[in-house]
């Protein structure tokens, strides 16, 4: 699929389509100095770019200490049957899929997904290619249905550093792709932002870059993966394409909203509680050994970072991104981050075969895996069947074959200098 640039409408720059920079419960700028210019997308920088936050306890700024405080503890809750838990679900609440190394991260549980390919195209079982592992009645509990042979798993995928990814500029992914060899450029796809009535914006989260925003990736894993409806996401998941109904006690929304929680009260507890995650930390000590340092001269060398982009900036703080819907705040705009990832999809030999927004061209690409805190999994790739990093490198093929190549032509001591970098990040 060909790369698709994206620009938004002059009218995002209305600040009546944005939720305000600073509200009571995120943190004031830090320097008083620092400029909140209401723009779209693509907008001149007037504040000096700074590192990000790091750390893997803590808010960012984008939340004060007793606002995040709460976030965390409503992240770490856990769901039953009278507050909506399924019928349908992976888990009973976020943190169990993400809690290591700390609230917010990662974890070695996954999610099942199948389906058909036709020899043209990707074809959906009856409900969906997701298929929940529980349910709340045993007759519903959903199982791969005969002749769906693309299977897959998908880990869980940390969440620090996300609210920095969201105030990335969707023009900024399309020049990264743009810069990158034609052999190995990767899809940016547009997908729909839920919050701003499903309008696009360039997909970054998600295993298939699926959403775009924070809201819409909040959203999507409380019906997923708890089946917890929302406003946003309001009918439940059917069993294999047959309704839950009769075994579904709790009218729809489940998640109740008031005025300062139009999302969800607990929905916004996450979408939050993400923004305010720091960005993950490196290892600097380990970073600082002439072995790691020659790993990274050697990650550039042999091309690992065509698709695993050390640096990006955000946004400049003010900046209306989602559609309309979320302007990035001082905390966010204007930063450095290292997330050793672009964003963008593609085929490098290990596609799960699921088709979601992308279209049919994205059957096989997957998003670059981000690599920053990558020393606290144990299980790599997006299925998590990999557990060294050598082994990882050796998985990649197609877009990635000749970088894969490169590496294997390394000396053993040299090999062994860029997996000691890696293990810093």
């Amino acid at each position: 699929m060909k790369a698709i640039a994206l620009l938004l409408p002059a009218s995002l720059l209305v600040p009546a389509c944005a939720r305000d920079a600073v509200s009571e419960d995120q943190a004031e700028p830090s320097d008083p100095a620092t400029q909140v210019v209401l723009q779209a997308e693509g907008g001149p920088r007037v504040n000096v770019v700074t590192e990000a936050p790091t750390g893997f306890e803590g808010t960012n700024g984008f939340l004060t200490d007793t606002a995040f405080e709460a976030a965390e503890e409503g992240f770490g809750e856990h769901e039953d049957e009278p507050a909506g838990l399924g019928p349908l679900y992976n888990n009973d609440g976020c943190i169990a899929c993400h809690g290591n190394p700390k609230t917010g991260g990662g974890a070695a549980t996954t999610e099942l997904r199948a389906g058909h390919f036709n020899g043209t195209s990707f074809v959906d079982p009856p409900g969906g290619s997701l298929l929940n592992d529980r349910s709340i009645d045993p007759r519903f509990q959903e199982r791969v249905p005969a002749g769906n042979e693309v299977r897959t798993f998908r880990i869980s995928l940390s969440l620090f550093g996300d609210g920095f990814v969201e105030c990335i500029d969707s023009n900024l992914l399309q020049s990264i792709a743009n810069a990158q060899p034609a052999a190995q450029r990767g899809t940016l796809i547009q997908v729909p932002v839920n919050e701003s009535a499903n309008r696009l914006r360039a997909g970054r989260f998600g295993i298939k870059n699926q959403h775009a925003s924070l809201v819409s990736f909040a959203a999507d894993a409380y019906v997923n993966e708890m089946g917890i409806t929302t406003v946003l996401q309001p009918v439940e998941n059917t069993s294999l394409g047959t309704s839950v109904a009769t075994i579904d006690a709790v009218p729809d929304p489940e998640d109740d909203t008031d005025a300062t929680h139009p999302f969800g009260i607990d929905l916004q507890n996450f979408i939050d509680f993400m923004r305010a995650l720091k960005a993950p930390p490196r290892d600097t000590a380990a970073a600082a050994t002439a072995s790691a340092q020659r790993g990274s001269t050697l990650f550039t060398q042999i091309g690992c970072a065509v698709c695993h982009t050390p640096t990006i900036v955000t946004v400049p703080a003010g900046t209306v991104v989602n559609q309309g819907a979320f302007t990035c705040p001082t905390a966010l705009g204007d930063k450095n981050i290292h997330p050793f990832g672009d964003f963008l999809m593609h085929d490098i030999g290990t596609g799960d075969g699921i088709v979601q927004n992308g279209g049919q061209g994205t059957r096989n690409q997957v998003r670059t895996m981000p690599l920053w805190g990558m020393r606290a999994r144990d299980r790599l790739m997006h299925d998590g069947n990999t557990v060294t990093r050598s082994d990882a490198i050796a998985r990649h093929g197609g877009q990635a074959a000749a970088i894969r190549t490169n590496f294997n032509n390394l000396s053993a001591t040299s090999q062994q200098d860029l997996i000691n970098f890696l293990n810093t990040l």
